[in-house]
C-alpha cells in the first residue's frame, strides 16, 4: 500500500464490515456522512488510519479550515478521510467506518488504497452510504433504496440488482474496486428534499442507519437522530409556511408520497423501483446541467 495511507495501529478484527460515506456529490443534505459519523460516535469507534489528502484533494475546491482552540490558539484542519474501527453492539463482529471527502484527483489510486486495506483486514462486506436530492417532502420518512452487484446478496438481503447507468461518484468507484477484490458490496441511498439541500438531514441519516441495521441484522439505537429529526421537521415546516408557493409544492409532494406508500403496501408497485427511477432521473438531469 502507498505511503498516502497512514496506519497508526492495525486492529484485530472479527468478521469486519466496511461502512463508507463521503462529503460532496454523494452526500445530499450531508445525510450520508451524518449517518456514518453518528455510528462512529454511537459505537465508540477508535481512529486507526487516515489517507493523506495531499495527492487527492484540490484545496481550492475543498479548503482547509482554521478554528480557535479555547478561544486562543489557531488550529488548522485539513480535509480528512479517516478510518475508525468499532465492535458492533450486540454482535460478534466489527465495523470499519470510513468518513471523508470525495477526492478531486486519482480516484483509482484512492480506491485501490481502500480496497487493498479491506482485503488485508479481512473485510467481509462493503457498504456505502449515499444521499441524493429528490422530489420528496420533509414531512414523510426518507425513502432508502438498496442495491448490490452480487445476486446472492440481492436475494439474502431483499435488495435490488444495480441497473443504474450514468455518471457516478466515488462510492460507485469504490464499490467496483471492492467487487474486483471479491468483496461483496451494498449501496444504500436515501432521498433528501431538494428544497432544503443545504440543511443537514437527520431524517435521511436515521433512515440510512435503520436500513443498515436491516442489512446487518442488528438493532441500531437511532434515538438521538430521531430527536434531531423532530426539530428538523419543525424548523423546515416553519420556513415552508412563510411562502405559499413552496407550501403548495410540499403539499403536492406529500400527496404523491402518500400515494406511492399506498401502492407499495397494496403490492401494486414493486418496492424500490420508484426511487431507483428517481435516482437515475436526478443524476441524468444533474449531469446535463453541468453538475449544478
Amino acid at each position: 500500500m502507498g505511503r498516502e495511507l497512514r496506519i497508526y495501529e492495525r486492529p484485530a478484527l472479527e468478521r469486519p464490515v466496511l461502512i463508507a460515506a463521503f462529503r460532496g456529490w454523494n452526500d445530499g443534505g450531508q445525510a450520508a456522512t451524518l449517518a456514518a459519523g453518528y455510528l462512529a460516535k454511537l459505537w465508540g469507534a477508535h481512529k486507526f488510519a487516515d489517507i493523506d489528502p495531499e495527492l487527492f484533494v484540490d484545496f481550492q475546491a475543498t479548503r482547509p479550515t482554521v478554528t480557535l482552540d479555547e478561544g486562543q490558539t489557531r488550529k488548522l484542519e485539513w480535509p480528512e478521510n479517516v478510518l475508525y474501527h468499532a465492535r458492533i453492539p450486540g454482535t460478534t463482529r466489527d465495523a470499519v467506518i470510513l468518513v471523508g471527502v470525495e477526492p478531486n484527483y486519482r480516484w483509482r489510486t484512492f480506491t485501490e488504497l481502500i480496497s487493498d486495506l479491506s482485503r488485508d483486514l479481512g473485510i467481509e462486506m462493503a457498504i456505502t452510504f449515499g444521499a441524493l436530492l429528490a422530489d420528496v417532502p420533509h414531512t414523510r420518512p426518507a425513502p432508502v433504496t438498496g442495491a448490490a452487484t452480487d445476486p446472492k446478496l440481492v436475494d439474502e438481503l431483499g435488495l435490488q440488482l444495480s441497473r443504474y447507468e450514468g455518471p457516478t461518484g466515488i462510492v460507485g468507484v469504490l464499490l467496483d474496486a471492492c467487487r474486483r477484490e471479491g468483496i461483496p458490496s451494498v449501496s444504500l441511498w436515501a432521498a433528501v428534499p431538494h428544497y432544503v439541500s443545504l440543511a443537514p438531514s437527520p431524517r435521511a441519516a436515521r433512515a440510512l442507519c435503520e436500513r443498515l441495521g436491516g442489512v446487518l441484522g442488528v438493532g441500531i439505537d437511532v434515538s438521538e437522530l430521531a430527536e434531531a429529526e423532530a426539530t428538523y421537521v419543525e424548523q423546515v415546516s416553519e420556513a415552508v409556511a412563510s411562502d405559499t408557493d413552496t407550501q403548495a409544492y410540499v403539499e403536492e409532494l406529500e400527496q404523491r408520497a402518500d400515494s406511492l406508500d399506498w401502492l407499495e403496501e397494496s403490492g401494486e408497485l414493486p418496492s424500490g423501483e420508484a426511487l431507483a427511477a428517481e435516482i437515475a432521473r436526478f443524476l441524468r438531469e444533474r449531469d446535463a446541467n453541468g453538475g449544478n
